[in-house]
């Protein structure tokens, strides 16, 4: 699974670096600056491509533009919640989507995305990459100086120092009678596939990572989902592991020395 993550780039500098237009909502929480403890829930940046030529600057940028098939779709950067919420979701007391029943929608199977009630209308034409440096996964064992099994923390990155794009779903919703021209709130969710390789002695679930050369594909709002990608391992060879503080453990904490390797001399807790 993929529960938390780094990501240092600011989305300005993303949009420039993969040629993308920047709609992040700059007030965000979390965004803006790096953030090496990303949880779910958490407002984070995800890349989509969509038809329309209207200027950020003359609309919210959270709002769904109007699909324009003659145009020439284009990447876009958008602030999204980490955790889909289905436009199907019912309508809470305070307004919001009624997150009180069911699951954090944080993951999808990349084996069941296409057939999931939740997530097989993302899949037809909602498609996304979730930029990161890279993600924290625990392994069970046993740690020096404990009195029981514990979990150590791995940090799985790119070796290059470049982000890792990672295959995602997203999803607009609206409460109950709401105008059509009110902003929707946008989520998203990270797919998930069986590791590979070396990851796989760390966890039994990675992210499907889209190598540079298939991002279109994958985001291409006119075009099916690619079913060859959902079973790859796009990035594989960039990625190494390690050995990280359980400092990470926490998610009050955050900062570079969660992704530093540990030197085991930080105590237990």
């Amino acid at each position: 699974m993929c529960g938390r993550f780094a990501v240092t780039t600011d989305p300005a500098l993303l949009a420039e670096k993969i040629k993308a237009l920047d709609e992040t909502t700059v007030t965000a929480e979390g965004q803006g600056g790096p953030n090496f403890n990303v949880a779910p829930t958490t407002t984070i940046s995800s890349v989509v491509k969509r038809h329309g030529h209207t200027s950020p600057s003359l609309r919210s940028p959270q709002d769904e533009p109007q699909d324009e098939p003659e145009d020439e779709s284009s990447r876009r950067i958008r602030s999204m919640r980490w955790g889909l919420i289905p436009p199907w979701s019912k309508t809470g007391e305070d307004g919001g989507p009624d997150l009180k029943k069911g699951p954090l929608l944080i993951n999808a199977r990349a084996e069941t995305v296409t057939t999931s009630p939740a997530f097989r209308g993302s899949a037809k034409n909602k498609r996304c990459l979730i930029p990161m440096d890279g993600w924290y996964e625990w392994k069970p064992g046993i740690v020096e100086g404990a009195k029981k099994p514990a979990k150590t923390p791995y940090y799985m990155y790119a070796a290059d120092g470049e982000p890792l794009f990672m295959a995602g779903l997203w999803s607009t919703w609206r409460p109950k009678d709401a105008a059509r021209d009110m902003p929707p709130l946008l989520s998203c969710t990270i797919i998930t596939t069986d590791s590979a390789a070396q990851l796989a002695d760390i966890h039994d679930r990675m992210p499907l990572t889209i190598s540079a050369a298939d991002w279109d594909r994958w985001l291409d709002p006119d075009a099916p989902i690619d079913e060859g990608l959902l079973r790859g391992h796009g990035d594989l060879d960039r990625i190494e592991i390690r050995e990280v503080s359980r400092l990470v453990n926490s998610v009050r904490n955050n900062g570079p020395e969660l992704i530093e390797p540990a030197t085991h001399d930080e105590g237990l807790f």
